[in-house]
């Protein structure tokens, strides 16, 4: 099978050392195909130390030679701490000592086309070093100097010209298709032949101009950090990763020049059907941000981000002059030359012109200004930092206008504008120490009063109980947060409805049939999570389902929260468990599901407490159903059991088919849930199971299980005539012990038991640990109802917000 072509680049963090290129194989064993392609920066600060080499030239050649040697060394030691094969091992030692011979014997004065020559050797040494590596490893690859196909022209920002590069990739592909392909990034080739260096952040401009052109379904930056957040991490502790994020939004903040995006690097994405996505190669799986190519809607700011060092081109127009004609025409030709300022500030009584740019573009800026014969007084000015809020409507939402004006009032300002695209807010000020105001910003921005969505898959017994108690406990709820929370989906099986305006949760019954449409089972996923209006988006799953259990992966995929009370997806199998508890963990969202295990009792949270606190959990016994307990507390041979079952079923007691509480799966499962919150991990097939449903009554319709419910009170006439005769009663117990073994099903016990004393539908937990070795701690309480699990689940949403 062949599968879609993607291309994975790795900047120099990600190779950084020897650790680092094998944590780049294991990588790509788990995450790439045989086909894809790979395109690699140098290695570590090679670059920086190859500028450092030709800057010592001109002052000093005795400290450009021990720059060189350094360099030298670093690369020698790279090859010999990662490859094994003695043959490949000289090959590449002797192409690196006869390479460093040659920069060895330039001299100053170094011209542009030299300079650019020295400063490709990186991303070379570093495509050669990791092809040969993968071929150790078994990886068949090989290693190819982007400058034979791609082709782009000196400039500022250099761009490729994709009709020259086209055919040239595409043959070279053709001869290579059953390789990985490593290409060097950073580098193009120009009609002349001279190597063109692609700027800033050029290799990830290489990798999805490359991706682009070869037409491949994803492009996958590994770097140092997991993708984009609302601010950066080593600054803002609390800074949320953001798992999508709309391209207009990244090309905003990449426009200024953030260093996680480059604007460049997002222009083939907008030109193509491939998909960008983020990662950490340090931790692959901690998480990742998806660039979707859609416009972005929203009512604020999304993320913070700043630049220390910024320059502004000053521009001072005669007053004969038409100042707003000369303004217009600046900037038009700074846009068609692809060298539009970060911000500007239009000052029209004194016909001045500010144009704020980085340090990089600045000179280029500049001396096309000076060559396009500007009728204006020109300068460049040094000492300026930059700090932006940026996100589809920030500009609109009055809060953060104020908020990000608060904040920077008492700093320097020299001015603070909106982007013409309305996606940020930004302030240029006079340098100053930027990371207290971006934490300062980041608080009194995203603390601002949050809108919650919700979405409740499931209107049965629970989810109508929940929907009455919502509808009462909303408003407590926001006082209690400050936060806005709308009902805006209602989702069962077959149909939902959807108003990214809110629902009312009590029309719910008797407006559901008629606004409600069919779904095909992940469509509503997908349209939530391109809801824009909200900061945060809950799930509330109250069914027993398992397909949607098997959906939590997507759920977490579009960076929702999810609150559970159905049980699959926590009694699952233990990889599938941590690939939902690792997927929502990743992306800072939370998965809570406290209402899965004795209803309103606060069950989960005291066993996960304990094994925080450092307790060990060794044992875990009890009656976990509600239902179970109900029934056999009333069953002592006057009623039937299968009347009892009908009663309790008439009663909203059970599921709505009650085989689910009678065949042990639902005690198996909270079982399980419990024994994983507490350390104490088993798998679901482990479990010794009674299931109390004869095989007779297992494939029959729900009406023929009630008429047929003799069989059923018949299997259990016996067991009860035997446990009275020993003045002992039958209860339905849930038992983990401390050599592992775990049984669920029936028990006789004495009436004076712990376990045989409680009210009709009650719980008993008994936990054994280290702290509580010689007397269990017991928690007992209703167990069972429709109204105390949705408690549970209220419970859950308010502790949710007090994360949030």
């Amino acid at each position: 099978m062949t599968h879609p072509r993607q291309l994975h680049k790795f900047g120099g963090s990600s190779l950084a050392n020897p650790e680092c290129y094998r944590r780049v194989v294991n990588i790509l064993k788990d995450y790439s195909n045989s086909n894809d392609l790979i395109v690699v920066s140098a290695a570590g600060k090679t670059t920086n130390r190859l500028i450092e080499f030709l800057d010592n030239l001109e002052r000093d050649g005795r400290l450009a030679h021990e720059t060189l040697q350094e360099l030298r060394q670093f690369q020698i030691e790279l090859v010999e701490s990662l490859i094994n094969q003695p043959e490949t091992k000289a090959r590449l030692l002797d192409n690196l000592i006869t390479e460093f011979s040659a920069l060895g014997e330039i001299a100053y004065p170094v011209s542009g086309q030299t300079r650019a020559m020295v400063l490709g050797h990186g991303e070379m040494w570093s495509a050669r070093l990791l092809a040969n590596l993968l071929n150790e490893k078994g990886l068949n690859a090989i290693e190819q100097d982007s400058r034979q196909f791609l082709r782009a022209e000196l400039g500022t920002q250099p761009e490729v010209d994709r009709g020259a590069s086209y055919p040239l990739l595409k043959e070279l592909l053709a001869q290579h298709s059953q390789y990985r392909i490593v290409f060097t990034g950073f580098m193009a080739q120009n009609q002349q032949g001279e190597t063109v260096l692609l700027g800033r952040n050029g290799s990830d401009y290489s990798a999805t101009i490359i991706g682009a052109l070869a037409e491949v379904s994803r492009v996958t930056i590994w770097s140092d950090v997991a993708g984009v957040y609302s601010a950066d991490p080593r600054i803002v502790a609390d800074a949320c990763l953001l798992p999508l994020l709309r391209l207009d939004e990244a090309s905003e903040l990449a426009r200024l020049a953030a260093p996680v995006l480059h604007s460049r690097t997002l222009q083939p994405v907008a030109q193509s059907a491939m998909d960008l996505h983020l990662r950490c190669s340090y931790e692959p799986e901690t998480g990742s941000t998806r660039i979707e190519r859609v416009l972005a809607s929203g009512r604020g700011a999304k993320i913070i981000t700043s630049l220390d060092d910024v320059l502004l081109i000053q521009l001072g127009f005669s007053h004969r002059h038409d100042y707003l004609r000369a303004q217009q025409e600046v900037l038009k030709k700074l846009k068609q030359a692809q060298l539009e300022p970060l911000a500007y500030d239009a000052q029209p009584d004194q016909h001045v012109l500010r144009l704020a740019y980085t340090q990089e573009i600045a000179n280029g800026a500049l001396a096309f200004l000076q060559d396009a014969a500007i009728e204006a007084e020109i300068k460049l000015k040094e000492g300026y930092s930059l700090l932006a809020a940026v996100g589809a409507g920030v500009s609109k939402n009055p809060n953060h206008c104020f908020g990000f004006y608060q904040q920077l009032k008492s700093s320097a300002i020299e001015f603070i504008t909106e982007s013409e695209s309305g996606l940020s807010l930004v302030a240029v000020t006079r340098k100053l120490d930027v990371e207290p105001l971006v934490s300062q910003l980041h608080s009194q921005l995203f603390q601002a009063q949050k809108r919650v969505a919700i979405a409740l898959c499931g209107k049965g017994n629970i989810g109508s109980s929940w929907l009455s108690l919502f509808a009462t406990q909303k408003e407590e709820l926001e006082k209690r947060h400050n936060m806005n929370f709308e009902l805006v989906a209602v989702i069962d099986s077959q149909t939902y409805w959807f108003n990214p305006q809110g629902i009312d949760p009590t029309t719910i019954e008797s407006c559901f049939d008629d606004e409600s449409v069919s779904h095909d089972g992940k469509s509503w996923i997908e349209q939530l999570g391109a809801l824009q209006d909200y900061d945060d988006l809950v799930v509330l799953d109250v069914t027993a389902s398992a397909q949607l259990a098997e959906q939590y992966l997507d759920i977490a995929q579009q960076g929702m929260h999810l609150i559970s009370a159905n049980k699959v997806a926590g009694s699952a199998s233990s990889e599938y468990y941590h690939q939902v508890q690792d997927a929502f963990a990743k992306i800072n969202r939370h998965w809570l599901y406290n209402a899965t295990v004795g209803a309103g009792l606060p069950i989960n949270h005291t066993v996960r407490d304990l094994r925080e606190s450092g307790d060990e959990i060794v044992a875990l016994s009890g009656i976990f159903s509600g239902t179970l307990s109900w029934l056999f507390q009333q069953y002592d041979g006057s009623i039937p059991f299968s009347e009892l079952v009908d009663l309790a079923w008439q009663q909203g007691l059970t599921e709505p088919d009650p085989r689910a509480d009678l065949d042990g799966s639902d005690v198996m499962r909270k079982l399980v849930i419990l024994a994983r919150e507490s350390g104490l991990f088993i798998e679901p097939e482990k479990v010794k199971v009674e299931s109390l449903v004869p095989e007779a009554l297992r494939e029959m319709t729900l009406d023929g299980f009630f008429d047929n419910g003799i069989v059923l009170s018949e299997a259990l006439a016996e067991r009860l005539e035997k446990a009275q005769r020993e003045d002992k009663v039958l209860r339905y117990v849930a038992r983990l012990e401390k050599n592992g073994k775990a049984t669920v099903g029936v028990e006789a016990l004495n009436k004076e038991h712990a376990l045989a004393n409680l009210l009709p539908c009650d719980n008993i937990f008994a936990i054994e640990s280290k702290w509580y070795k010689d007397n269990p701690l017991v928690i007992r309480g209703p167990g069972a109802g429709r109204e105390v699990t949705a408690g549970a689940l209220q419970s859950d949403l308010n502790l949710l917000a007090g994360r949030l």
